[in-house]
């Protein structure tokens, strides 16, 4: 039951990843040219992967160390967390719209 919860708990934190670009969607910056314009999304679509990336390996690493066995928490962990991170930057990279 314990490691049942601990999952679900994971998999909420991954499921936040794709919430995040979408919370951070509504503050956008408009300017009238269009070269400030571009350089505004560029820097919120790269603040927008460093959060996914966070998340990333932050939710990886949980569910790495929940699915890994007895004597290989570490390495799940760790594995998990650098999987995690990808995902999430592709992910929050990906799903930024300006």
């Amino acid at each position: 039951m314990r490691k049942l919860v601990a999952s679900a708990a994971a998999l909420a934190t991954l499921a936040s990843v794709v919430a995040v670009p979408e919370l951070a969607q509504a503050r956008h910056h408009y300017y009238r040219s269009s070269h400030r314009s571009y350089y505004s999304c560029r820097h919120e679509r790269r603040n927008a992967a460093n959060r996914g990336t966070l998340i990333g390996a932050i939710g990886g690493g949980l569910v790495g160390n929940l699915v890994a066995g007895h004597h290989s928490k570490t390495g799940g962990t760790l594995i998990g967390a650098g999987v995690g991170a990808v995902a999430g930057h592709e992910i929050a990279r990906n799903n930024h719209r300006c």
